[in-house]
């Protein structure tokens, strides 16, 4: 931002001089429009790339990105269309038109997938990797030394513009653009700057989680339906609780002890049924569960 403000002060001298002040307030104001105007693409247009375009498209932020997409499966580039989505015959040529490039496509066809986009990256080109246990010097391995590399652990709720993103950045990569990106997921929920060593870490936290919480979730549904309260009603309720209890933990000021002792009335029903998860351990078994979640990452990792 400020290399490009000394390059429009100093170009501003000499059209001022040479064109007049009027006519130097619409180049100027034109050549900023441009600037501004960021291209950002999308090697895959699958359920989660997708769901990130259309984030963008629908966000404040979306008047200044054009958007480029190329994916094997034309029909998902068609469907993105209204969504102001312009396709790419391939993923050199997506390379070459944006400045920043997606990889949303799966880790076990990431690396085919970079090396064929490879010619194209050169060092003023943001990658951003959005594939579990993908690292940026892989990336930097398959493409340029140099290359600017983000890396992001979204989740699936972003598919409803509700999504947890994680996102660390290599030193290549600016403040400007890496601020570029953050915006992309506050535009699909909620986005968190974590250290990029710990990436594989915050799996078990945002990522691999959801499918964590809905096992908690059905074991609640289930006992419902155990004891004649039918499983619509149960996963209404449970899911509202889970809603409410979230906002409590984000917006109420008190700590996740004292939430817990609000609802614990003493030799109450809530009471009854802690004792028997902590006879469970169950604090323990979430440790264990997030522990084999990240050795398994760290296990996949490129």
């Amino acid at each position: 931002a400020v290399a490009r403000q000394i390059f429009l002060t100093k170009l501003s001298a000499k059209f001022a001089e040479k064109y007049g002040r009027l006519t130097l307030v619409s180049i100027r104001l034109n050549m900023v429009i441009k600037m501004e105007k960021i291209k950002i693409g999308f090697i895959g247009a699958g359920n989660m790339g997708a769901a990130i375009m259309k984030g963008i498209s629908k966000s404040e932020a979306g008047k200044n990105i054009e958007l480029y997409a190329f994916d094997p499966d034309s029909a998902k580039l068609e469907t993105l269309a209204e969504y102001g989505v312009n396709p790419c015959k391939n993923e050199v040529e997506l390379t070459e038109k944006c400045g920043y490039i997606f990889l949303a496509v799966k880790p076990q066809i990431i690396e085919g997938v970079i090396e064929t986009a490879a010619p194209a990256v050169t060092s003023d080109k943001v990658i951003v990797s959005i594939a579990a246990g993908i690292t940026d010097e892989f990336i930097a391995s398959k493409t340029i030394p140099e290359a600017k590399v983000i890396l992001v652990m979204p989740n699936t709720p972003l598919l409803l513009g509700e999504g947890a993103s994680a996102l660390s950045k290599n030193e290549n990569v600016t403040d400007e653009e890496f601020e570029v990106i953050l915006n992309v997921f506050r535009a699909c929920g909620k986005a968190a700057v974590v250290p990029k060593d710990k990436m594989k870490e915050i799996i078990a936290i945002n990522g691999s989680s959801p499918a964590f919480i809905y096992l908690f979730a059905k074991g609640f549904v289930d006992y419902a339906n155990s004891v004649g309260i039918s499983a619509d009603s149960a996963l209404e309720l449970f899911s509202q609780s889970l809603i409410g209890s979230a906002k409590m933990l984000t917006e109420s000021g008190y700590t996740i002890d004292e939430l817990i002792k609000m609802v614990s009335s003493p030799g109450g029903t809530t009471l009854a049924g802690l004792d028997k998860l902590y006879e469970g351990k169950l604090e323990d078994t979430v440790k264990n569960c997030c522990e084999s979640c990240t050795k398994r990452a760290y296990e996949l990792s490129k």
